[in-house]
């Protein structure tokens, strides 16, 4: 009966196995650490490439040149802008510059002409302002989807030149 007593005890100190345990419980959480660390870090990738393409469109809107006599874009003004966001170039290219992302997600606002502008206090009949934003994308962050609707936007104010037809 000793025998037995002692034989229990000491299986029961044996340590064999808790470095095994260990790991599992440990690399778990590590796992789950690195996977919500690539999460953030591919969402702000994709949405800070977005953010750098409606700027650089924007800025692009605010210095060519104007030809429609009212707020409303002409359709070549709109897609040249549309094309800069998505392509990074006036014209249509096959690779965008985040996956997924197309001409019809990009709104081209200008406001001056017919309507007040944000800030100023009457409406001078000339382009103020040209606000590009991303309507209707859906950021595909690998394990979760975020959808955009009006941002990233960026306004700037229009410095190009106005020739209505």
């Amino acid at each position: 009966m000793k025998h037995r007593l002692l034989r229990t005890l000491k299986l029961a100190r044996n340590n064999d196995g808790n470095v095994l345990v260990e790991f599992a419980i440990g690399s778990g959480l590590l796992v789950a650490a690195f996977v919500g660390t690539f999460q953030f870090g591919y969402t702000f990738l994709q949405y800070n490439n977005m953010k750098n393409a409606v700027a650089r469109g924007a800025r692009y809107a605010s210095l060519i040149l104007y030809d429609s006599p009212n707020d409303t874009p002409s359709n070549s003004f709109q897609s040249a802008v549309q094309n800069m966001v998505v392509y990074g170039t006036t014209t249509a290219g096959t690779t965008p510059v985040v996956p997924g992302l197309t001409a019809g997600n990009v709104s081209v606002t200008v406001c001056g002409i017919g309507s007040l502008c944000p800030g100023y206090t009457s409406v001078l009949g000339i382009p103020q302002e040209v606000t590009v934003s991303i309507n209707g994308y859906t950021l595909d962050a690998v394990f979760s989807r975020f959808s955009l609707n009006g941002k990233p936007a960026s306004t700037y104010t229009y410095q190009g030149i106005w020739e209505p037809f």
